[in-house]
């Protein structure tokens, strides 16, 4: 049987996903992917990313600048953000964060951004979708400097990074997304930091088109892709793919509460 299942984290609007939009989304449901969030990266484009939300029911998106897309927008405030995630298709705020292996911004525009969209979670009640890359004590240190100030739910997206900023993060409340990188015979330090992850706390994801889980390594990612990296996740945690199905879906609507839940999600675990 196929489960349904989310895909918390992918990019419809990039080139590679957008030119085959509808063959995209039809493989995403044979495949069980009912749901699925498409993320901004640009305040600029977010006409696209909405759009695109709005075409399509099974599509939610977020609003939000890139850590690598910080210069660009610096005057990005969280009153834009919190006015642009109104819209009941915006379900999340981000993806925003900081990236110190590109550097592709400068890091001190990249922490003023992950600010920024840190008080417009908290404001809006929304998941912040974190990207954090050769940063993580930075990371860290921002976010529980934050979460002094007034909660807010962080969402660590794509989690490739240490075993401490995944505990530092599970401490003030995060929750954890694991994506194709999981299933890489490389990643075997990624997955014991996955079998630490409480199963209330995981999510998965795509990335997508980035990130192809194997049997698809090399291959431009999408969203029906995301059962490998649920399969392999069960396998780390030792549980039958319909039980991580249900965790990560139960997981899902309840940090994205903004997302109605479709029977099919509930009936498929009666």
């Amino acid at each position: 049987m196929t489960y349904p299942i989310v895909d918390s984290h992918c990019h419809l609007d990039f080139d590679s996903l957008s030119a085959d939009l509808p063959c995209v989304l039809e493989r995403a449901g044979k495949a069980g992917v009912h749901l699925m969030v498409t993320i901004g990266t640009r305040v600029a484009r977010f006409d696209q990313i909405l759009a695109i939300a709005e075409a399509h029911d099974e599509v939610f998106c977020t609003v939000g600048t890139h850590p690598h897309n910080a210069a660009e927008e610096p005057n990005v405030t969280s009153k834009m953000l919190v006015e642009l995630a109104q819209h009941p298709k915006v379900v999340g705020i981000g993806e925003a964060g900081l990236d110190y292996h590109y550097d592709n911004s400068p890091r001190a525009v990249q922490a003023d951004s992950f600010r920024v969209h840190i008080a417009a979670a908290r404001e809006t009640g929304l998941p912040l979708v974190i990207h954090s890359r050769s940063a993580e004590e930075d990371t860290a240190s921002i976010l529980e400097d934050e979460m002094g100030k007034g909660g807010f739910r962080p969402l660590l997206h794509c989690f490739s990074s240490n075993a401490e900023l995944a505990e530092r993060g599970l401490a003030i409340g995060a929750y954890v997304s694991f994506s194709g990188i999981l299933t890489f015979k490389a990643a075997e330090e990624l997955r014991q930091a996955a079998a630490n992850v409480p199963m209330d706390r995981l999510l998965v994801e795509t990335d997508a088109p980035y990130l192809a889980p194997v049997p698809h390594r090399g291959q431009p990612n999408e969203p029906a892709y995301t059962v490998h990296t649920l399969k392999r996740l069960a396998d780390v945690k030792r549980v039958s793919t319909q039980a991580m199905a249900r965790a990560t879906n139960d997981n899902f609507f309840r940090l994205f509460n903004k997302v109605p839940r479709p029977e099919i999600y509930s009936e498929a675990f009666a």
